[in-house]
């Protein structure tokens, strides 16, 4: 059996009780689902239970919409209160990426993507700087500018209302905001909510604003690291997918600290981005399972 075999994906969330995982396996069973990966966890602070079950299309007797159809059945009578969805891994998913001048994080995804490395379709780049629409356009993806005016805040209302359109023609299971430098409207956090992941480095609260990895070098820290989360309303505090950190040294330059917290932004980045894309992530109020 090949891991590149096509497979349905079913994530679940509800209030913890007996019997879930037993109408799970048997309404499978019934129809002769395989489940070749299984994760459970139940969270005792709230309650909470979450799974994610990899079942190959080839055992089941339908497509994934008639699998979803049916499944709704065993989610009603799980309670009011089940969150979940079942996708299948034949579809590719698609990507939209927004950026501004840094390119580190936008260079790293291209390469993963046309290594085969990371299986999305990049349908689109967007970004408020001209910068990367060589290395964007060199991968044959369209990139489509969207300038943002300093001090007037009628114009960025419009620069919004044309970025949103532009995302919204593709329909994206995934908005990467690879170090955009545009803090999103509240309209835009709601609309694209469970979609939106952002990287930055995990500094704040403190060494806010401008060189952060300068202000970090003068306090003299030992460590440099990047958070990969969901986009919220309030201003990097959505729901966490991943985070990584790598040493730096007293003998590190603000030069190397720059260098070393772009590697680890761009490899938290792609962790998060892989485990959304791959269902993989369940968000349950402001925390996430990552299975």
């Amino acid at each position: 059996m090949s891991s590149t075999e096509r497979r349905y994906v079913i994530s679940l969330g509800c209030p913890d009780r007996t019997g879930i995982v037993a109408k799970i396996a048997g309404f499978l069973a019934e129809f002769g689902g395989w489940i070749v990966e299984a994760a459970y966890h139940t969270d005792p602070s709230t309650n909470w239970f979450f799974t994610r079950q990899e079942v190959l299309a080839s055992s089941m007797p339908f497509d994934v919409r008639e699998l979803s159809a049916r499944f709704a059945g065993v989610a009603r009578e799980l309670g009011p209160r089940v969150d979940w969805r079942v996708t299948d891994t034949g579809e590719r998913k698609r990507a939209v990426v927004l950026v501004s001048k840094e390119g580190h994080c936008l260079y790293d995804l291209l390469g993963r993507v046309a290594s085969g490395e990371l299986d999305v379709n990049i349908t689109s780049v967007i970004g408020n700087h001209r910068d990367l629409a060589g290395i964007t356009e060199a991968h044959g993806i369209p990139f489509h500018h969207v300038p943002f005016p300093v001090g007037d805040p009628e114009s960025k209302a419009g620069a919004f209302a044309q970025l949103r359109q532009l995302v919204d023609t593709h329909q994206p299971h995934a908005i990467v905001l690879a170090r955009f430098m545009q803090v999103l409207p509240h309209e835009l956090c709601m609309a694209w909510a469970g979609r939106a992941v952002n990287i930055h480095h995990s500094f704040l609260p403190s060494f806010v604003g401008a060189k952060p990895y300068h202000q970090a070098h003068t306090r003299g820290v030992k460590l440099v690291g990047a958070t990969c989360h969901y986009v919220t309303a309030e201003l990097d505090a959505g729901p966490i997918i991943e985070q990584d950190v790598i040493r730096v040294s007293h003998s590190d330059s603000d030069r190397d600290m720059v260098r070393k917290g772009r590697d680890i932004e761009k490899v938290v980045l792609a962790r998060g981005l892989r485990w959304h894309l791959e269902d993989r992530v369940l968000v349950h109020g402001n925390r996430t399972v990552v299975f």
